[in-house]
C-alpha cells in the first residue's frame, strides 16, 4: 500500500500490496473464524496457492468466477487469490434463489464457482439453468452428499487450494485495471453488476478506514455485514489487511445472540453493523453488560440509523455509533458521522477525499434545508455496470454518481437522509424491490393485485407492507396474511418478504389506470 493520501502506482494489485505489508507479521492471526485461526504467514501462503489453482484450472486474466461463500477464512483466501492471478471474482449475497445465481451465472459468464457446502443445493439449480460457461466447482467444507446434482465434476476448496504450488509474482495489473464485481440491485428488478478496480479497494482503506473509522493493527474487527456486502468486504478484508488487524468472520445469520457471544468471547475492539441490528440487539434479553464487551468504535450503515437507537447504544455501552452511507457503486462509506463529531439523526458529512453535492430536479445545486438527489465525486467510484450502457451513463455521469438517494443539508454541514430517489425500498440494509414483491404475491391463486411500499415502524427502521386485493369469493384473514407472506419467502430472497399484508377491495387509481402509490404511502404513514 501507498503511503497515506498518495495514490497508487500505474501498475498495482492490491492482494499483492497487503500481502507484502504484513510480511513482518507472519505469525499474528489474519482472520478467526468458527474453525480456526489463519496467521499472517499463512494467509500469504494460502493466497498465492490459491492463485496458482486458479490458473491450474485454466483460468486467464479477467475471466470471471463467482464466489458464493459464507464468512470463513476461505472466503479471502478465494477473493484475494483472484486478485493475486488478474482472475474477477464476483461475490454474490449467500441468501439469493436458484434464478438469481442463474442470472448471474450467465450474466458474468463465470468460468469457474466456489460456493460454501451448505448453499450447493441451491447453486446446483442454478448451474442447470444459467451457469453454462462454468467448468469447475470448487466446494468448501462440503456437507455430505451435497454435491450428488451437480452437473459438473467438483473440487474440494482444501485440496484444490493447495495442489499447484505457489504463484511466486502476482499478475501485472493496473490500479485501474478491472479487479472484481459486486451486484446492486436496481429498480428494474434485475441486479447490476458494478465493476471495480484494484485501485478502489486502495481509496476506502485510505480515505475511511483509516482516517474515520480510525482501524490500526492493534485492533480486532468483527462486522455483522457479510463479506459479499461493499459494506463488509471493506470491514472484514480491505480495512484490517491494510493495517495488519485481526479479523473475527460468523458463518452463521447474525442474530443478536450470535453477535454478543462473538462480542463477549472474541471482544473486538470496533464492531460493524446495519440499524435493525443494532434495534434488535438492544431490545434482546440477552444484551450483555458494559464492562462484558471491549468495543472503542462502532459503525453502522446499509440504511439510516434511527437516533433513539444510536442514542440508546451509546448510552448502554459507552461507545458512539458512525452512522454513515456508502453504495456498492462507491464501494464502502462515503458520508459518514465523524469520530467526536456524532450527531444521532444524521448521516454526517461528506468523508475527507469525497465531494457531495445535492441536486434539484433540474440538476443544479440545491440550498440548504432544501430535498436534493445525491451526488457523490470520489476515487473509489466503479467503472460501469457490465452489460448495461444505459444503466451506467444514468449512474456515472462524468466524475460524479448519482447515488438514487435523498437528502437534505443544514447549514452547519450535516447531511440528513429523506428518502430513496425511486421507489427501491431498504429492509435490513439490503434493497427490495416492490415490484418483484407483487409479482410474487400475484402468483398465489387468491391474489388478484397487489401493491408494495415501505412504512416506518415506531423504532423507526422500514418495513414492507402489502396491500392486496383478494380474488372473487376470497376472504382475507390472518390465516391467509400469513400464507401469502410464506408464499413469498419461498419464492425470493427471505429478507423481501411482506412484514404486513392489508387486505382491500381495490387499489387506488389514475385515470389512466396506475396505482396511486402516494395513497398507500400515506395510509402506511398512519
Amino acid at each position: 500500500m501507498s503511503t497515506h493520501g498518495m495514490p497508487p502506482q500505474e501498475r498495482f494489485n492490491f492482494a499483492n500490496a497487503v500481502l507484502d505489508r504484513n510480511r513482518a507479521r507472519g505469525a499474528k492471526a489474519a482472520y478467526i473464524d468458527d474453525v480456526g485461526t489463519l496467521a499472517y504467514g499463512e494467509l500469504d501462503r494460502r493466497v498465492r496457492a490459491a492463485a496458482a489453482a486458479y490458473l491450474a484450472l485454466g483460468l486467464r486474466r479477467e475471466e470471471r468466477v463467482l464466489l458464493c461463500l459464507h464468512d470463513t477464512v476461505d472466503f479471502p483466501v478465494a477473493f484475494l487469490g483472484a486478485l493475486y492471478a488478474g482472475v474477477v471474482p464476483v461475490a454474490v449475497n449467500t441468501l439469493l434463489t436458484a434464478d438469481d445465481y442463474a442470472y448471474m451465472l450467465a450474466h458474468s459468464r463465470a468460468q469457474a464457482l466456489l460456493v460454501s457446502g451448505a448453499l450447493l443445493p441451491v447453486l446446483a439449480q442454478a448451474l442447470v439453468r444459467g451457469g453454462n460457461a462454468v467448468k469447475h466447482v470448487v466446494v468448501s467444507r462440503a456437507v455430505a452428499g451435497s454435491a450428488d446434482a451437480l452437473p459438473v465434476p467438483t473440487l474440494d476448496f482444501a485440496a484444490w487450494s493447495q495442489a499447484s504450488g505457489a504463484m511466486a509474482q502476482s499478475a501485472d495489473t493496473a490500479a485501474d485495471e478491472m479487479a472484481f464485481w459486486l451486484y446492486s440491485s436496481g429498480s428494474t428488478g434485475r441486479p447490476k453488476g458494478a465493476v471495480h478496480t484494484h485501485a478502489n479497494l486502495h481509496w476506502t482503506a485510505e480515505l475511511y478506514g483509516g482516517p474515520v473509522m480510525g482501524i490500526t493493527e492493534n485492533d480486532i474487527m468483527f462486522s455483522a455485514a457479510k463479506l459479499f456486502f461493499a459494506y463488509g468486504l471493506g470491514n472484514a478484508l480491505t480495512f484490517p489487511l491494510s493495517v495488519g488487524a485481526t479479523t473475527i468472520l460468523m458463518a452463521e445469520r447474525a442474530t443478536p445472540p450470535a453477535v454478543f457471544r462473538r462480542l463477549t468471547e472474541r471482544r473486538p475492539t470496533i464492531f460493524c453493523g446495519v440499524p435493525t441490528l443494532y434495534a434488535a440487539m438492544l431490545t434482546s434479553p440477552e444484551l450483555p453488560q458494559r464492562d462484558a464487551l471491549a468495543l472503542r468504535r462502532c459503525i453502522s450503515a446499509g440504511e439510516a440509523l434511527p437516533r433513539d437507537v444510536g442514542e440508546r447504544f451509546a448510552a448502554r455501552f459507552g461507545c458512539d455509533i458512525l452512522d454513515g452511507i456508502g453504495s456498492t457503486e462507491m464501494l464502502h462509506i462515503f458520508l459518514s458521522n465523524l469520530p467526536g463529531e456524532v450527531r444521532y439523526g444524521t448521516t454526517g458529512k461528506p468523508v475527507p477525499g469525497y465531494d457531495v453535492e445535492l441536486r434539484g430536479e433540474d440538476g443544479k445545486p440545491v440550498g440548504n434545508d432544501t430535498i436534493g438527489d445525491l451526488y457523490i465525486r470520489g476515487p473509489s467510484a466503479a467503472l460501469m455496470y457490465w452489460e448495461s450502457r444505459e444503466r451506467t451513463l444514468a449512474t456515472f455521469q462524468g466524475q460524479w454518481t448519482k447515488s438514487g438517494d435523498k437528502y437534505t443539508r443544514c447549514a452547519d454541514g450535516y447531511y440528513t437522509y429523506a428518502g430513496r430517489s425511486d421507489d427501491m425500498l431498504k429492509v435490513s440494509g439490503q434493497y427490495v424491490s416492490p415490484f418483484e414483491v407483487e409479482a410474487a404475491l400475484m402468483r398465489h391463486d387468491a391474489v388478484q393485485e397487489a401493491a408494495v411500499v415501505g412504512r416506518t415502524g415506531s423504532d423507526g427502521l422500514t418495513k414492507t407492507r402489502a396491500y392486496v386485493v383478494l380474488k372473487s369469493g376470497r376472504d382475507g384473514d390472518a390465516q391467509l396474511a400469513q400464507a401469502l407472506q410464506t408464499f413469498v419467502k419461498d419464492q425470493l430472497a427471505p429478507h423481501k418478504y411482506p412484514r404486513e399484508i392489508r387486505f382491500l377491495p381495490e387499489l387506488p387509481k389514475t385515470a389512466t389506470g396506475k396505482i396511486q402509490r402516494f395513497k398507500l404511502r400515506e395510509d402506511a404513514a398512519h
